[in-house]
């Protein structure tokens, strides 16, 4: 026979609260459960990255140089910059001064030593930002075989839908820092050649998931009678 409903033990203040507690988690559960993480891998653009240096020539002039080609990873979210970070390689042997003695010098054993040390590499290790576009993001650049930590300043240009097909996420920074030469042993033609190095970076970098995860953008606009399709 049924106990009557009023003989049921009812549960104490504090066993009504933890129940609906559980409750109220349970029903949470689902929305946090499988809730999107902002943070995504990008993979940089070798065409549309590239590092500038600049260094004193006899204090005549800053002799500029880029070098084109880095590859790599970012990954970021735009809404908490201390969860990025950062691989980069950068092809030292393609190092371009505009002038082909120039560049063999550069390249020599004495100072990048492109043959023995082909390249350089940046991994960062920790970010901390300024506001929300930018950030100070540090990291331990190798370069000849010397590791040493450095500290670039990065202004986030643009976190979007690229405008050109596949319209993919795409991320675009720009980021400067200064370094000494001589802290990574290139230490040669001190009498020719500043100490203090001036770096420029522009980089971008495309989302790197599955085709699927990337959600497909709107249809572009079509171009206005008065405007020439390009």
């Amino acid at each position: 026979m049924d106990r009557p409903l009023e003989s049921v033990p009812m549960p104490g203040s504090t066993a009504r609260r933890l129940l609906m507690r559980s409750l109220c988690l349970l029903a949470l559960l689902p929305a946090t459960a499988f809730a999107r993480d902002t943070a995504a891998e990008y993979r940089l653009d070798p065409v549309h990255t590239r590092v500038m240096f600049a260094i004193s020539h006899a204090g005549f002039s800053n002799a500029i140089g880029t070098v084109s080609g880095s590859t790599g990873t970012v990954v970021f979210d735009p809404d908490d910059w201390t969860r990025a970070r950062v691989d980069v390689r950068i092809p030292i042997a393609r190092a371009d001064l505009g002038d082909a003695d120039w560049n063999k010098a550069t390249l020599a054993k004495s100072l990048l030593d492109a043959e023995g040390h082909p390249e350089a590499r940046f991994v960062s290790t920790r970010v901390e930002p300024v506001d929300a576009t930018h950030a100070r993001v540090y990291g331990d650049l190798s370069l000849r075989g010397v590791t040493r930590e450095v500290v670039l300043d990065v202004t986030l240009n643009a976190a979007k839908r690229h405008p050109m097909p596949p319209f993919r996420r795409t991320v675009g920074f720009s980021a400067t820092t200064k370094l000494s030469r001589a802290d990574f042993g290139i230490t040669a033609w001190k009498s020719v050649i500043g100490d203090e190095v001036e770096l420029r970076i522009e980089a971008e970098a495309t989302y790197d998931g599955k085709a699927d995860d990337d959600t497909a953008p709107a249809t572009p606009p079509s171009p206005s009678p008065q405007e020439p399709t390009p």
